[in-house]
């Protein structure tokens, strides 16, 4: 009763939601989880900054250093005292603050009510309140490392606590350049339409539930596709704006023999290294998503591993120009013909006519957003290994799609954006095929030049054996 009690308290680390007292201080699972990997022999960390670095729920990932600083610091210790050994006086001064926040959240929830009440029209079907949305979205599970590549898992799941993309800034946010984390199949038949959802009562949406009549509040939908929209712009390679400046900016034809004279692993080798710097970006992407850093270890990697390119795809629309179909490559805008080196003429059409079409629909960004995240989030993949929390996830997501586009007057574009996902899984199986071909034919450029997370997602695993035992 005491646990469920503290559990009021925010993490005294980095104020995520605590589970109790562990190693001496209430803290969430991941700060505990933290502290105890910390205390391994072979661990040392060090601040590349003036061990200052601010330590929260978004931040806690960036400097490992100034968070054990801040463990020790509040008291965390193998040795300290545990809940049930503390003195009378540390108890009556535990159950006073406890008291203190139940308080803060009571006012938080009265001033909460009383603020967000339905509109008129779906006052007169329903007679409830929205309910108040949860208070965030957080991530207390750190599980072990996943069995995957030493040199490519903190690539996908950040486990040095580091942005892995080089000069990833986060424009147009409050997150400092460096960050690794921050604070979601067809429709299913069983769930409302938007038009049926609105005439809901709506209450607090557990996400664990195996199957849920209402769909989340408007509330929680909207601050979930608030932080959707956010982590994209964040983690988008260029703005905007920056393309629409550069659209006339062409390669010249002195610039595209330079390319033509590239030998064919020449080529692919750089396409490998500029397509594993966009796929990073989607991983940081993916980190954002609400609700991902709660799959298990394995199922966050399978997801990356499936859907990462598919997602870059999408992205690669933002970087079109339909009028003179041409993609941002390099610094400047390039057509087909500049990829003729590679030997995959059919790919690169394929590709190109996608981006085009995707173009045509002109989505917004946190249309495209939020079909980024649905495109990644896909039950379907194979070795899920809690296939049912993916499933649970993706629902979310596409309630949210279809509240975006309901919202937007567009409904008619959700038939077409998931006739899209079926295109990219043809172009992903024909990336594969192309890649199976020139390993047979390079195979010492792809072991040895191309980049290991370009190698770990995308090379087949015989293809891999193969080239090991050269």
């Amino acid at each position: 009763m005491m646990r469920a009690q503290i559990e009021v308290i925010p993490c005294k680390i980095c104020g995520d939601k605590s589970s109790g007292v562990h190693y001496g201080v209430i803290t969430c699972e991941g700060c505990k989880g933290f502290f105890r990997r910390s205390q391994l022999p072979s661990v040392s960390y060090s601040c590349s900054r003036q061990s200052n670095c601010p330590i929260d729920r978004a931040s806690r990932n960036r400097c490992q250093s100034c968070r054990l600083q801040k463990c020790v610091a509040q008291g965390m210790s193998r040795d300290a005292v545990k809940f049930g050994r503390m003195s009378k006086r540390q108890r009556d001064s535990l159950c006073a603050e406890v008291e203190r926040h139940r308080q803060q959240q009571r006012l938080q929830g009265e001033a909460q009510s009383s603020l967000h009440y339905p509109s008129k029209s779906r006052r007169d079907r329903s007679p409830h309140l929205i309910q108040p949305p949860a208070l965030a979205y957080s991530f207390p599970r750190e599980p072990e490392l996943a069995s995957c590549p030493a040199d490519v898992l903190p690539y996908l799941v950040g486990s040095q606590g580091e942005s892995q993309v080089p000069g990833l800034a986060y424009r147009g946010s409050c997150v400092s350049p460096g960050s690794g984390h921050s604070d979601e199949r067809g429709f299913d038949s069983r769930q409302p339409s938007p038009e049926q959802g609105i005439g809901l009562a709506y209450r607090t949406y557990d996400p664990e539930e195996t199957y849920c009549p209402y769909p989340p509040s408007l509330l929680h939908l909207d601050e979930m596709l608030s932080s959707i929209t956010r982590s994209h712009r964040d983690t988008s390679q260029f703005r905007a704006e920056e393309l629409h400046a550069l659209k006339w900016k062409v390669f010249s034809r002195e610039e595209i023999h330079v390319y033509h004279s590239k030998t064919v692993d020449e080529m692919w080798q750089h396409c490998a290294v500029r397509l594993t710097e966009a796929v990073q970006y989607v991983v940081e992407f993916a980190k954002r998503i609400p609700g991902f850093r709660d799959l298990g270890q394995n199922d966050q990697i399978t997801l990356l591993k499936t859907g990462s390119m598919e997602v870059v795809l999408v992205r690669m629309s933002r970087c079109f120009n339909t009028e003179n179909s041409t993609v941002y490559f390099d610094g400047k805008f390039a057509g087909t013909e500049l990829f003729k080196s590679l030997g995959c003429g059919d790919l690169m059409v394929a590709v190109f006519d996608f981006a085009h079409s995707l173009c045509a629909l002109s989505l917004t960004e946190q249309q495209m957003a939020v079909f980024s995240a649905l495109v990644l989030i896909n039950p379907d993949r194979p070795c899920l290994e809690d296939r049912g929390r993916v499933y649970r996830l993706r629902r979310d997501l596409e309630l949210g799609l279809n509240h975006v586009l309901h919202r937007d007057n567009q409904e008619s574009l959700l038939h077409k954006l998931y006739q899209k996902v079926a295109v990219l899984r043809s172009l992903c199986s024909l990336h594969v095929e192309k890649l199976h071909w020139f390993c047979q034919l390079y195979p010492l450029t792809v072991h040895s030049l191309f980049p290991p997370l370009y190698k770990e997602l995308f090379t087949p695993d015989s293809d891999l054996t193969s080239v090991a035992t050269l």
